[in-house]
């Protein structure tokens, strides 16, 4: 399903965004669904969304990889293929390539919010 950001409702903020909110690619591919929202409480920032790919598999999205939020839909700023090659989320993540076209932000604080996003998902927090 080809999505179009005029059809995807009003913007909101990432404080009121649901879980099972479908999200897209830049181009239109829809490539899951919101299943938590990163945020560091109290300090009102937003850090990313996770995402239920299928096939029990999620990615992490980091903020600056979200172009728009809408009450229909997530737009990201990543093609579909992109989007596939999100990293997950884990305890322990991988060594990140530092690449700035990937996503802009320095790994260490990736791997953070990536720790975060596995604490948040395992109930760990």
């Amino acid at each position: 399903m080809l999505a179009d950001v005029d059809e995807l409702g009003r913007p909101i903020s990432y404080e009121v965004l649901e879980p099972g909110t479908p999200v897209f690619s830049r181009d239109g591919a829809r490539v899951g669904t919101v299943r938590h929202v990163l945020a560091a409480e109290g300090e009102d920032i937003f850090d990313g969304i996770v995402i239920d790919a299928g096939a029990a598999a999620q990615r992490f999205a980091d903020a600056d990889q979200v172009e728009s939020i809408h009450e229909g839909g997530v737009t990201l700023t990543l093609d579909a293929q992109r989007c596939r090659e999100l990293p997950e989320p884990s305890a322990n993540p991988a060594a990140l390539r530092a690449d700035p076209s990937w996503g802009g932000t320095a790994d260490e604080r990736l791997v953070e919010k990536l720790r975060r996003a596995w604490d948040l998902l395992s109930g760990n927090y």
